[in-house]
């Protein structure tokens, strides 16, 4: 048995928080300062914390490296299994054309390019960020809206600002589900916390967007369905994240939201021209003129009701039953920790959602969509394999940073810190979202970032008398204003639109945005540590 201790070093909490800090502190300087690739600086932190734990903790090394083991499986199943296959279902329209269908069917819903940034870097967005994450709504929708015709910075500025409300719950729910996991809270608690903050931004976002297409005038011109459009994502957010499934909380918002948004009068009316030659100054694409067969089209939209339709199956009560029986609950081998009060800790037992996780839903839907637009299997198969192989470094990433996140909450590291954190009282309701925003800037992923802290989040809370699914949410909902800044999405960003080597200019142009909304954030979370907004939460 391994006893959890909170003052290793000289007996002191402030010099044992010092040390348990390094791997992270490692971590980020190797990120944001040497600018290393994310991979390796994941492996490097994972083996500071190893040696953190055993040299300072004195954990065993078969318990270290057993919690190192359980933070990859976990990182691999469920978190990279649902990424596998979101990623895998957009491969495959690539391939068969239909995601030019869809991007032809998205041009044509307007000629104004301040609705056009809404409907496709805000709502569809959403909708790839939901289903995929990791970078992939940057990289599509800049690429979308250059092909309408947006100048290439402009494009990737939207994108990357775009892409901050529906991060929380990305992914098919995976920074959440990371976020419970690592924390040890119930996912309905979290996810409902989180769904009543990441929301407001959703108010803000669209009318940020259309300022940053065509500035004051239009914000005067198009502020009515800017404001429809967030309504509606932020009230399906809420309302998905609450009482429906966290996994379907942005697939629904985004729908929501599109629909909304077309719905309001005028706005599929087209463009002045002054707006067009002040927006579009780049070059239009010129297959948007085609027509596409109605059928097509359908097949273009069908992945993705699918994946509404089969998640939406698995959350009636009886289906939800009988997908749960397959899951397995084991004890993990070679680890028996205990905290400092001799409580086992949550990490001894590893749970194995093999039918019921999210990725095995969205796996059934892409077998789904493979017939539905006539991939041959033996070509959903490779496609299925290049998908892992595009991913290999995003996955050596997400395991290395979940087995370092696991090696730090398990050896009590992260419990140190919580401790001595804690000293800041009321204050860390207001801090909380701030350390969810360095985290993403630097590792690039809200998952990453719910792995680092989360338990630190929730320690620190538990020693101030905060709420800890209060500050385990703030961890997240700040978490995702820090996307926008992060080294890897601005890489994202300007690879996409042919703007390799501009990435300084384009963190220039979002940074006073990613810090103006995490003030709001932060506010927003103080408030709610408050009677003043203290009645908004569950």
């Amino acid at each position: 048995m391994y006893i959890q201790e909170l003052e290793p070093v000289a007996g002191s909490l402030g010099l044992s928080a010092l040390v348990a800090t390094l791997p992270l502190v490692i971590v980020l300087i190797l990120l944001g300062g040497v600018r290393m690739k994310a991979h390796q600086a994941g492996l490097i932190g994972l083996l500071a914390a190893t040696l953190v734990a055993g040299l300072a903790y004195g954990m065993p090394v078969g318990q270290t490296l057993s919690s190192a083991a359980q933070g990859a499986v976990f990182g691999l199943f469920p978190i990279l299994w649902i990424v596998v296959n979101a990623l895998w279902v957009y491969r495959m329209t690539v391939r068969t054309q239909h995601f030019d269908i869809l991007r032809r069917s998205f041009g044509r819903l307007s000629d104004d390019p301040r609705i056009q940034a809404l409907v496709i870097a805000f709502c569809f967005g959403a909708l790839l960020e939901a289903l995929a994450g990791f970078g992939a709504p940057v990289a599509i929708c800049s690429v979308m809206l250059v092909a309408l015709g947006f100048d290439p910075v402009r494009a990737a500025v939207v994108a990357l600002v775009a892409n901050t409300a529906p991060v929380a719950f990305g992914a098919m729910g995976t920074p959440v589900v990371t976020l419970a996991q690592v924390t040890g809270l119930p996912l309905d608690s979290v996810a409902s916390v989180v769904g009543r903050q990441t929301p407001l931004l959703a108010l803000v976002v669209p009318l940020v967007l259309v300022f940053l297409v065509d500035g004051r005038r239009g914000l005067r011109e198009t502020w009515v369905p800017a404001l429809v459009c967030g309504t509606a994502f932020a009230v399906a957010q809420f309302a998905a994240s609450n009482y429906v499934s966290a996994q379907l909380a942005d697939i629904g918002a985004a729908l929501v939201g599109a629909g909304a948004l077309v719905a309001v009068p005028g706005a599929r009316r087209p463009a002045a021209e002054p707006v067009r030659v002040a927006v579009l100054t780049g070059v239009r694409s010129e297959d948007l003129d085609e027509e596409d067969p109605r059928p097509e089209v359908v097949r273009a939209y069908a992945p993705y009701a699918l994946i509404v339709v089969i998640f939406s199956i698995a959350q009636i009560p009886v289906v939800k039953d009988w997908l749960a029986g397959a899951t397995r609950v084991f004890d993990w081998p070679f680890l028996d920790v205990v905290n400092p009060d001799g409580e086992p800790v949550g990490g001894n037992v590893f749970t194995l959602p093999l039918v019921s996780t999210g990725g095995t839903l969205v796996l059934l839907a892409g077998l789904c969509t493979a017939a539905v637009l006539g991939v041959h299997a033996r070509v959903a198969v490779k496609e299925w394999a290049a998908t892992v192989h595009e991913l290999r470094f995003a996955i050596l990433t997400v395991t290395s940073v979940l087995a370092l996140a696991y090696v730090m909450n398990l050896s009590g590291q992260a419990a140190t810190i919580g401790h001595f954190v804690a000293a800041a009282g009321a204050g860390l309701a207001f801090l909380s979202p701030v350390l969810g925003w360095f985290g993403v800037a630097v590792s690039g992923s809200d998952t990453s970032a719910n792995a680092l802290f989360g338990a630190l989040q929730v320690s620190a809370a538990r020693e101030s008398g905060l709420s800890p699914e209060l500050l385990a949410a703030g961890n997240s909902s700040g978490g995702v204003l820090g996307k926008m800044i992060s080294p890897q999405n601005l890489t994202i960003a300007c690879a996409a639109v042919g703007l390799a080597g501009r990435e300084g200019d384009l963190l220039r142009k979002v940074l006073p945005w990613s810090l103006g909304l995490l003030l709001i954030m932060c506010l927003i979370v103080a408030g709610q540590s408050t009677p003043v907004l203290g009645w908004m939460l569950p």
